[in-house]
């Protein structure tokens, strides 16, 4: 039976003991996450790496790889890009950064910003899907799962529906987080373009959380939580076009919401320890050119280069080749050389948001074995 895409809010109550539940627990690490970042002095040095750790991981479920080292590098030097999957992978970056200012500005999260978003992933100018004949297949079997609206009217309706129930917050008095199920539901059914839907839905997400002020700024990612349980995330995308399993698929986007939160409190607490022991050795040691911009240089980027400290502590060249040699003495960062560049290498902060990583896999799994 083909699946016809529901007109939002829901004509259907989603709100089950087990939803309101789930919602209650990832709500209240949502909060607790909202209030940790809140207490850091400069949270906003948290975008930029975290913007970049949730770029490889969104890319990866599309199975565009790359690695941690050549991502860091590519933000050190654009010219020494050679790999694709790295270019697209910083082309994501760059689109979610640029959401997350949209919405911040205007306060809204319109088809306009989404195809702005989609366009900035895969670098041109094309709009929705104007073209039939698309139909998304079993990457196993090449057998068509499900066929998505196929004329240019058709979802252009679709997507003017779900923008108003993205903005309009009258047209239902479901919680948030189940709305945002709801949404990434929707929007991957309406499939609009023509490729790089994933990513963008993904990108939504992170931009709803902060639309709703559930979150300052952009740093709950659920792709490796949907990497880690790829099999049941499409399985439950499917069965809800299928058999109106609403219920499974919420209660999954919701535990994501939950494991990822605690995991972020985790990763952003370590951080913040981190940045207390370098604070600690540099005013012990070099106290004469400690400040807060220097430390949070040193946390903004997991690789940095004298260009970067020229700018954000506004010294001279020779002043910041000094300062990374003291920190490189220091053994807090480690001096590389790219070609005829030297960058430099915060190891400890590189092997905490490596380590992180293969943690958080392992426990999403144990908990998946469990269940």
């Amino acid at each position: 039976m083909k699946y016809t895409i529901p007109e939002l809010p829901l004509h259907k109550d989603v709100e089950t003991k087990k939803v309101l539940k789930q919602t209650s627990d990832s709500n209240k690490k949502l909060g607790e996450l909202k209030g940790l970042i809140r207490s850091m002095p400069n949270a906003n040095i948290l975008i930029n790496t975290l913007v970049l750790q949730e770029a490889k991981d969104s890319s990866a479920i599309e199975s565009i790889i790359t690695t941690q080292d050549e991502l860091y590098k590519a933000e050190l030097y654009s010219q020494h890009i050679t790999s694709p999957a790295t270019k697209e992978v910083k082309t994501y970056a760059s689109a979610l950064t640029d959401g997350f200012e949209e919405v911040k500005k205007h306060g809204l999260l319109t088809n306009n910003t989404i195809i702005k978003i989609y366009q900035d992933i895969k670098m041109n100018k094309a709009q929705f899907r104007s073209t039939p004949g698309t139909t998304l297949k079993n990457e196993r079997t090449q057998k068509t799962v499900y066929e998505p609206p196929q004329t240019f009217d058709e979802i252009v309706n679709y997507m003017t529906n779900l923008e108003k129930f993205i903005n309009n917050n009258t047209l239902s008095d479901l919680d948030p987080l189940i709305k945002l199920a709801i949404i990434h539901h929707q929007f991957e059914s309406i499939h609009p373009f023509s490729d790089g839907n994933g990513r963008t839905g993904r990108i939504i997400n992170s931009l709803y959380l902060v639309q709703q002020e559930l979150l300052d700024i952009p740093v709950l990612y659920l792709s490796r939580y949907i990497i880690s349980n790829k099999r049941r995330y499409y399985e439950l995308l499917q069965k809800v076009r299928d058999e109106e399993k609403w219920e499974d698929w919420i209660l999954f986007i919701l535990k994501g919401i939950e494991i990822t939160a605690v995991e972020t409190i985790k990763l952003i607490n370590d951080i913040k320890s981190q940045m207390k022991d370098f604070k600690q050795i540099i005013r012990i040691n070099c106290p004469k050119i400690y400040n807060h911009d220097l430390l949070n240089n040193l946390f903004k980027y997991p690789y940095t280069k004298i260009d970067f400290i020229m700018k954000d502590l506004a010294v001279t060249r020779p002043t910041a080749t000094s300062r990374l040699k003291q920190l490189t003495d220091l053994k807090l960062l480690t001096k590389m050389k790219l070609g005829r560049e030297n960058y430099y290498i915060n190891i400890k902060l590189f092997d905490l948001l490596m380590n992180e990583f293969h943690l958080e896999l392992e426990e999403t799994e144990a908990i998946n074995s469990e269940g």
